[in-house]
């Protein structure tokens, strides 16, 4: 995680505490969960719908919207007090475990997958709760489905236009992005499949979901961050 995303991260929970000793009374602040398919621009739609928040958030709310993506493994990790190192085995993947990693596990070496994706879990359910936040991924639509001030976004688009993206972006051939596409997605539908029991496909899951094949990023955000002003206006 770079200086910049772990400033932010650290001002966001700065900013709930400041509102906690202030002795605010807690409010059901929004939260905003992305699933998505690779290079579906979900980072920079985040971002995007972040600043856009931010502008129509009243100064006096204390409490900026921030984005906890690749973040959010730093966070868990603080939360519960565990070494850095063990980032190597939180791969958004329900198959990131080689052999020898599951004997160092029975060694107790480090935890087992099941418990950091509890400790995951456990993050993910303490940031919703504290609201104006965007999750993505590691199905955090499914764990604050009962949370009503969650409003849940997937963000899709053409094989072929990701492909496109990850040549670009990776400086990749086309097989080469044309694999990694593939598994990346793999990974994700492993991760939720074998940890929740869902389908990450199931569209009942979502509020909105957005094809960034046709959207550009800046028309998605503006999509999310007006739907989510009109569904929770206060």
């Amino acid at each position: 995680m770079s200086g910049a995303s772990l400033d932010k991260c650290r001002s966001y929970l700065d900013a709930q505490i400041g509102r906690v000793a202030r002795g605010e009374a807690h409010r059901e602040l929004p939260v905003i969960t992305i699933s998505r398919e690779a290079l579906a621009g979900a980072s920079d739609i985040a971002q995007l719908i972040a600043q856009r928040l931010n502008q129509q958030t009243p100064s006096e709310n204390g409490c900026p919207w921030t984005v906890f993506d690749r973040n959010l493994v730093e966070r868990v990790l603080q939360d519960h007090e565990l070494p850095k190192t063990l980032n190597q085995f939180m791969s958004e993947d329900a198959s990131v475990f080689s052999p020898g990693s599951a004997v160092e596990e029975l060694l107790g070496l480090h935890p087992s997958d099941w418990t950091l994706v509890q400790h995951t879990t456990d993050t993910i359910f303490r940031l919703a709760r504290l609201g104006n936040v965007i999750l993505i991924g590691r199905g955090a639509n499914i764990i604050t489905a009962l949370n009503q001030n969650a409003f849940h976004v997937r963000l899709v688009a053409p094989r072929q236009v990701r492909i496109q993206r990850a040549a670009r972006i990776y400086q990749l051939t086309a097989r080469e992005a044309a694999v990694f596409v593939r598994e990346k997605d793999a990974a994700r539908q492993r991760y939720v499949k074998h940890h929740f029991h869902v389908s990450i496909d199931d569209p009942l899951q979502y509020h909105a979901i957005l094809n960034t094949g046709l959207l550009s990023f800046e028309a998605a955000a503006r999509l999310i961050a007006d739907a989510v002003t009109l569904q929770y206006p206060h």
